[in-house]
């Protein structure tokens, strides 16, 4: 495809909410340009639009931009429009999707009956978000958590949900967006059938001192909408009939739902809760090895941990030091899987003893949102500076996330997982990033070349998924920390000064080459600084498909941090 090529002048960072048309209609857009569109290079920008062309649907797309992007991730305004024999016909979000719905089918050779529901199902949690947002509590680290109301910029259906009983009452109940809180619902099981560990045994305490139990019984809090969803249950049934577990109904302190909406907060602890709800792409359930395999990876990794602390003291990974579930005996004998698993608890450490005194902590994904959400936004930490106060908070940025990650991938073999909602930022009274909190092993990873004698320690089941090879890990490490995370936040600064976006890229560029020129710069991170293509991960397609997240694959872009590319940038905006 062919246009006249040109990088429009900006508009100013959007003052207002969009629609939910446009948000479920942009985020199609952004999934389709990366993963589908630029790949088959079928776009081009032309007059201050985007056009897609769909070739096997036969159909030419437009958009008007916001602003372009160095990593094609560009902004996008208002409806997108159809080409037609009569001109330009704008397109409601459920046409465009019917469009990329046939372009997938003619593409893939197969179809998806749930693409459409999804979206819908998306556009509908959306527009809730929309017209049922409360007004933000007084603690802004919680309003930062729940500040999320249109999700993954690249994931076709980012607000999709799907469970029994997920109607919009139960999902506002319990959801971020809506600022849940609420109390758990306490079990009492005999002691016999709960089944748990502990790196740390005052991770259990925390649990214990929820509420008390009769003797010969442990506290097993649980999620209430999990309750709702397994009660049912004829094992569960049974138990409770015989008196081996008692229903001790909603008790204690009010928990606050997190971005990850299973993950809550309160008595100075985080407790992630296994959830059969299908969010985006996964059902939110702990399985049995990612609960005995964060409990395992805190002993594993407490030495790797304590030497980047020592090294970073402005970093810190929150451990997962205990879990604790329901183990009733199947038919078999053994636990029962599905209650195993249903009712699996992580613990996971709180914020008091970790965050520096007189430091704020805040999502990292609320501060880099494409629109001002919360008073964590990149906006309203940087309140009206002007371009040289906004370089040195990314430049403070990134020497506090970007050194410990690759540390961490160099000299431990360990894949950390730093996308945007697995770090929080904490500020000084000025907004200014002070230190850097990483957060849920479930999807850190041991490289088994740097790590073999720590892995035979452990169960085969549990191991294996705890690994990846060197190459799958780098491209993890990269993903999530450049594309998902530091692109995006980078994205948010350049939405209030649009000239710097080369000189933020180019300090992405130096703290790397930093890295390099003080660790003997290994082969891979040589590569990335010459500009290798950019592993970003495809949501779009892996949905398409109906894979797993875990056998999502990747799709390669165009990287600005090369020395040459980053100089034509930087004389463009001189231009």
């Amino acid at each position: 495809m062919t246009a006249r090529t040109e990088h429009p002048r900006s508009a100013p960072a959007p003052t207002g909410l969009p629609s939910a048309d446009h948000v479920v209609a942009h985020t199609l857009l952004n999934c389709l340009l990366r993963e589908v569109s630029a790949p088959e290079h079928q776009t081009a920008v032309d007059e201050g639009h985007l056009l897609l062309r769909l070739p096997r649907r036969g159909a030419l797309l437009r958009v008007a931009l916001r602003r372009t992007s160095l990593l094609g991730a560009h902004r996008f305004t208002g409806p997108a429009f159809e080409q037609t024999p009569d001109g330009w016909r704008e397109l409601g979000w459920r046409e465009l999707a019917e469009h990329v719905q046939a372009e997938l089918t003619l593409r893939s050779g197969v179809d998806n009956e749930e693409f459409l529901a999804q979206l819908a199902s998306s556009h509908e949690g959306v527009s809730a978000a929309l017209s049922d947002r409360p007004a933000p509590g007084p603690e802004r680290y919680l309003e930062s958590e729940q500040a999320l109301m249109f999700g993954h910029r690249f994931h076709p259906a980012p607000k999709s949900r799907s469970a029994k009983g997920a109607d919009r009452a139960t999902w506002a109940a319990y959801a971020p967006e809506a600022r849940a809180a609420f109390r758990l619902r306490h079990l009492a099981v005999r002691s016999e059938y709960i089944a748990q560990d502990a790196a740390d045994p005052a991770a259990l305490a925390v649990i214990d001192g929820l509420g008390d139990v009769p003797e010969g019984f442990t506290l097993l809090p649980t999620h209430p909408w999990q309750y709702e969803l397994l009660c049912e249950e004829p094992l569960l049934r049974e138990a409770i009939e015989r008196g081996d577990v008692i229903d001790l109904g909603p008790r204690g302190e009010e928990f606050t739902a997190t971005a990850s909406v299973r993950t809550l907060h309160g008595a100075d602890a985080f407790l992630k809760f296994s959830l059969n709800v299908r969010i985006t792409n996964c059902l939110r359930k702990n399985a049995a090895y990612e609960l005995t395999g964060a409990v395992q990876l805190t002993r594993l990794l407490a030495e790797p941990l304590a030497d980047l602390a020592a090294r970073f003291p402005g970093t810190a990974m929150l451990n997962e030091p205990a879990f604790r579930t329901l183990a009733l005996p199947g038919a078999d004998g053994a636990a029962d899987t599905s209650l195993f698993e249903g009712f699996g608890l992580i613990v996971r450490d709180g914020l008091d003893g970790v965050v520096r005194p007189g430091l704020t902590p805040l999502l990292s994904a609320s501060v880099a949102d494409e629109y001002a959400t919360s008073s964590a936004h990149i906006s309203q930490l940087l309140d009206g500076s002007g371009p040289e106060r906004a370089q040195q908070w990314w430049a403070a940025y990134l020497r506090l996330v970007v050194p410990p990650v690759l540390a961490a991938y160099f000299d431990h073999g360990v894949v950390l997982e730093p996308h945007l909602q697995n770090v929080l930022v904490c500020v000084d009274a000025a907004g200014l990033p002070a230190q850097a909190l990483f957060r849920d092993l479930e999807g850190t990873k041991l490289l088994p070349e740097q790590n073999a004698a720590l892995l035979e320690q452990l169960p085969a089941d549990v191991a294996g998924p705890m690994t990846y090879d060197a190459q799958r890990g780098w491209d993890r490490v990269v993903y999530c920390l450049l594309v998902n995370h530091l692109s995006e936040l980078l994205a948010a600064v350049a939405d209030l000064h649009p000239a710097l976006e080369p000189a933020l890229w180019a300090e992405v560029r130096a703290v790397l080459a930093e890295y390099g020129e003080a660790h003997g710069c290994p082969p891979r991170l040589a590569a990335l600084l010459a500009g290798v293509p950019l592993p970003a991960k495809a949501n779009l397609l892996t949905r398409w498909e109906r894979k797993a997240d875990r056998e999502a694959g990747y799709v390669r872009l165009s990287s600005p941090l090369a020395e040459d590319v980053l100089a034509e940038a930087a004389r463009s905006v001189t231009r």
